[in-house]
């Protein structure tokens, strides 16, 4: 009903706009000069000063209307998904939830799909409709300009801050924190090789779905935790260019393997790169693995260290919850360490000794803040320490690095970090 009243206003715009051609034209009024547009850096102070009205869904709930709606990616078979259906779950129950509240749309893909299923969720009577991928929120924007009384949420996305719609919310969890401690975990065994003397060469591979800034953050907030224990690594990646392909995920895996890497982590969303690391491992190569999302041990059990991992409970709840009570709504949400929205998966039998204590003193230095991943003192870029920073995709104008770090997740919720590092070689970026 709403993409037709839409054809018909936009018809009788043309209709009109023909009319108005056929009269004389009047004299011109004097021009004046066109407002300045804000910058983004204007745009993103503005959106933290004036928060979402979440009045329309609190008048759904005291109706008994209220929905909401998921837009997912995949489903319980792929690992990111699934770990977004748990939270999900998670939320549900904690809220109390009745299966008529709530709506699942599972193996959307990241096009015109996106904004039909959107479409629906909001013709069958959803006040809140989240989707849980980046290239999601172009068309979820497109659904939130046509239904304004309707909260949109695309997980990862950035424009929520930008957009001037007054119903987009995004949000990410800080999962640079994870990653990091993640790292610790692979740096904690690849030194205890080293020790050993079975490795001689700290070489690290990554599997990493595409040269996004999600992923660059991830992989690299990794690597600084791996240097954090044995400064001399040096990593490559290798994308497959898909964030769910088991087959291109352990073929990378192996590549990797094969120029001599011996630890393999990932930002990928299958099982592929684990279970390659298993099988080399039992072919006699010395190699261990970091995952990501879900719990590798059942696929990789004699080498899976730790994966990283989100605890989205934290977030769908917390989003969820403000606007059934018609509170503000941020337009960015995030969650760290210190509110429990990030974790490690536990600790496999392959880790080094002393690796859960190391972790233990991680953690507590992240969630007091006096750890910061991007710790300018920590990475240069091409030789250079890096000073400032105020263009990471298309936010011109925003200060990134300043007190001695860059501040992830503090301009907007989605990662912007995508300075390529001094010691990581990307193998095929395209």
């Amino acid at each position: 009903m709403k993409k037709i009243i839409a054809l018909l206003l936009a018809a009788m715009m043309l209709l009109s706009l023909a009319a108005c051609a056929g009269k004389e034209a009047e004299a011109p009024a004097e021009e004046s000069a066109p407002a300045a547009e804000a910058t983004v850096a204007e745009k993103v102070a503005a959106a933290k000063e004036n928060p979402i009205d979440t009045s329309k869904v609190k008048e759904a709930v005291d109706a008994g209307t209220f929905k909401v709606g998921f837009i997912l990616l995949g489903d319980e078979n792929e690992g990111y998904t699934y770990a977004h259906i748990e939270g999900i779950q998670s939320a549900i129950e904690t809220l109390g939830l009745t299966e008529a509240q709530y709506i699942f749309k599972y193996n959307i893909p990241e096009d015109e799909t996106c904004y039909d299923t959107a479409v629906d969720l909001a013709e069958e009577g959803c006040q809140l409709i989240f989707s849980n991928s980046f290239s999601h929120e172009t068309y979820m924007l497109q659904a939130a300009t046509e239904y304004p009384d309707i909260i949109f949420c695309p997980a990862t996305g950035q424009q929520a801050a930008t957009c001037g719609l007054d119903n987009v919310v995004n949000f990410f969890p800080s999962t640079y924190e994870s990653r990091y401690v993640s790292g610790v975990v692979a740096g904690m065994k690849l030194k205890e090789m080293m020790d050993n003397g079975e490795v001689t060469d700290p070489y690290v591979g990554y599997v990493g779905a595409y040269p996004y800034a999600e992923v660059v953050s991830g992989y690299t907030a990794f690597f600084l935790g791996i240097q954090s224990i044995v400064p001399e690594a040096h990593m490559d990646v290798q994308y497959t260019n898909s964030w769910f392909d088991i087959t291109a995920e352990g073929e990378a895996a192996n590549a990797l393997m094969a120029k001599g890497c011996v630890v393999i982590g990932q930002h990928a969303d299958s099982t592929g790169a684990p279970s390659a690391c298993e099988a080399a491992y039992n072919n006699g190569t010395t190699v261990v693995s970091v995952g990501y999302n879900v719990d590798m041990l059942s696929v990789a059990p004699s080498v899976a260290l730790t994966s990283a991992q989100n605890n989205w409970k934290v977030l769908y709840t917390d989003i969820i919850e403000t606007a059934m009570k018609g509170e503000l709504l941020d337009r960015n949400n995030t969650c760290s360490y210190a509110a429990f929205g990030v974790q490690i998966s536990p600790l496999g039998e392959a880790c080094a000794a002393g690796t859960q204590e190391k972790v233990d003193e991680v953690v507590a230095a992240l969630k007091d803040g006096s750890l910061k991943v991007f710790d300018t003192e920590k990475f240069t870029v091409g030789g250079q320490k890096v000073e400032s920073y105020d263009q990471s995709w298309g936010f011109e104008g925003v200060s990134l690095v300043s007190d001695g770090y860059f501040h992830e997740s503090e301009a907007i919720s989605a990662p912007l970090f995508d300075l390529r590092i001094d010691g990581i070689t990307e193998l095929n970026a395209n």
